[in-house]
């Protein structure tokens, strides 16, 4: 696996690169923003970015944003040593894929970067999935993984549009957090279940909020339901 590490605390970047190493990844390292984007843009292709939120010179975030709009698809996981919704959320909002919390476990972090390389993997090879699914004049086609409210098109990470088409392929009914862990990620007995609760924020600042929609209804206790009509 070829991995970018974006960190500028530099005996950390270190860790992880000696760590990574030693596991037979090929790993680049950059202390900060700049530098990491100009590596994620032309230094690659790299399997996977681990990257650092808190950079000098251009913040995790946007530099996540502006891979996006080049179109690269490289799976992202963000490193943050803050804590909070909001902080994760920035993250996942900017088009990363998966996020970690300072301090973290060596075996927890490689676990994230093989999932994230894994269903990037699987994402390229499998086959057509269901044509587009449909919520009132919300749209979600998993095959193009293209979203849209009525004209409006909405940009969606890989694991908003896993959570969300969860979801939309059950209208009006309550789907569990572990239920949703279990179909979009991975290793879901590795992870909380409340990094669901992340995901369905980021979802509804994206294809409710702005429209003045609630189509994502939290039912206590369970988990979630999409409300058939879209909200």
């Amino acid at each position: 696996m070829r991995i970018l590490v974006v960190e500028d605390e530099e005996s950390l970047a270190e860790s992880l690169r000696r760590g990574l190493s030693a596991d037979g990844h090929r790993v680049e390292v950059a202390h900060d923003g700049h530098r990491g984007l100009e590596l994620a843009l032309t230094g690659g292709p790299y399997d996977v970015v681990l990257l650092d939120l808190m950079l000098p010179g251009l913040g995790g975030a946007e530099i996540c944003a502006r891979l996006r709009a080049h179109g690269d698809p490289t799976p992202v996981l963000v490193l943050t040593a803050r804590e909070g919704e909001r902080d994760e959320a920035e993250g996942l909002d900017a088009g990363a894929d998966d996020y970690l919390t300072k301090p973290f476990s060596f075996v927890v972090l490689g676990a994230r970067l093989r999932a994230l390389v894994r269903r990037a993997a699987t994402a390229s090879t499998e086959p057509a999935e269901p044509a587009e699914l449909r919520a009132g004049d919300l749209f979600l086609d998993p095959q193009d993984r293209r979203c849209r409210r009525g004209p409006h098109e909405i940009e969606l990470t890989a694991r908003e549009l896993g959570v969300l088409a969860c979801l939309m392929e059950r209208p009006g009914r309550a789907v569990a957090k572990q239920d949703i862990l279990d179909e979009v990620w991975d290793a879901p007995h590795d992870i909380d279940p409340n990094i669901v609760e992340v995901y369905v924020s980021s979802l509804r600042k994206k294809i409710d909020a702005p429209f003045g929609r609630r189509s994502i209804l939290t039912v206590h206790g369970t988990g979630y339901r999409m409300a058939p009509d879209g909200g």
